[in-house]
């Protein structure tokens, strides 16, 4: 199967990055290489772009699509948890923009035999990096009850978590579960007949809990932001599209922490912890639209922000879609009457004057 894949939001991420023709910017998620490909039309003769993926199909078919930018382009296979001992291999300690487009790419998705997807009967695998010995079929089988009730609750974020992990134990007691379609079968009998009908599929929020826990998808995430930030020059910035409120809550917190890192107590009338802030956020942007793609309604958050201080400036460009959040999609039709309108985030003012 051709690796296809949809880049998300292409034009709003490019053009966050603000492309300097003589930078050097990273893809994170290189993925088919749409946003990389966009990024090196934008770059200039002393332009360099490194994309990073653990996914060998990504890998192969990114390479393809951007053989024609010749020596500018760095593929590296890796998780860009190590992308700074990585660009460090190459000679790269600063960088003037990153993308990172998280969750599972269409072509993952559609390829049925790497078992990401509830809605085909597969193999349970749901590996991004094809070389990792443990696939899903093992959380599956081998976690206890308690933590399959802890995964499926923190990462699926679903009431039914107890329910469904009690299920799972006592199917895989009888004979092991091997397929999706078994998994499948097992989360439909745990959830009441009233909410299968009215909250989509019955699996989305499992598969998507087992996914993240297999490919440490939201520790990776938190334990490199602080080190991205880090790596950009003055002037640099990152661009982040989250696909759920899970890694949103990651991205907006570690962003917040960085433009006011201060621990000194409210009524203090000067800091004297010493930690400065490495940006302001500037544009704080939100919206919301609709777009159809092979029959399902995908609702796209997109919030833009912008760091800025005397020292570096760091766009931090966060996009954010919810895929049939059916409750989601309800409250904005509820309150807004249709699915494309605008809102401007005001958050407390955390300057501090000295």
């Amino acid at each position: 199967m051709a690796f296809e894949h949809v880049s998300v939001l292409l034009n709003e991420t490019v053009d966050g990055l603000n492309v300097k023709p003589d930078g050097v910017y990273v893809d994170a998620t290189l993925g088919g290489g749409g946003h990389a490909y966009e990024v090196c039309r934008r770059l200039g003769s002393k332009g360099r772009f490194i994309g990073i993926d653990q996914d060998a199909d990504a890998i192969k078919a990114a390479g393809e699509r951007l053989k024609g930018f010749g020596e500018k382009v760095t593929i590296i296979r890796s998780n860009y948890r190590d992308m700074k001992p990585q660009l460090q291999n190459i000679g790269v300690d600063k960088v003037d923009g990153i993308v990172i487009d998280l969750g599972v790419s269409s072509y993952q998705l559609d390829t049925a035999e790497r078992g990401f997807s509830y809605r085909v009967d597969a193999p349970l695998d749901m590996r991004m990096d094809q070389r990792q010995k443990m696939t899903a079929r093992d959380i599956v089988n081998e976690y206890s009850e308690s933590e399959l009730y802890r995964v499926i609750r923190d990462y699926g974020e679903d009431k039914f978590a107890k329910n469904i992990a009690k299920h799972i134990v006592e199917e895989r007691r009888k004979n092991p579960i091997e397929t999706t379609g078994q998994l499948n079968e097992i989360i439909s009998h745990a959830i009441p007949m009233k909410f299968r009908k009215t909250s989509g599929h019955p699996s989305k929020r499992t598969f998507q809990a087992i996914r993240i826990e297999l490919n440490h998808e939201l520790d990776v995430l938190r334990e490199s932001l602080d080190d991205m930030i880090e790596m950009l020059n003055p002037g640099g910035r990152i661009c982040i599209i989250t696909f759920h409120s899970l890694e949103d809550r990651i991205v907006k917190s570690a962003f917040r922490k960085n433009e006011n890192p201060c621990t000194c107590p409210s009524h203090f009338p000067v800091c004297v912890c010493g930690k400065i802030s490495k940006g302001k956020v500037i544009t704080r942007n939100q919206f919301c639209r609709r777009r159809q793609k092979r029959n399902q309604t995908a609702v796209q958050k997109v919030r833009n922000s912008e760091y800025l201080n005397g020292h570096k400036l760091g766009v931090y460009h966060i996009e954010t879609n919810f895929r049939g959040e059916g409750r989601t999609l309800r409250k904005i039709q509820k309150r807004k009457g249709h699915l494309s309108w605008q809102q401007t985030i005001v958050h407390p003012n955390t300057e501090r004057q000295v």
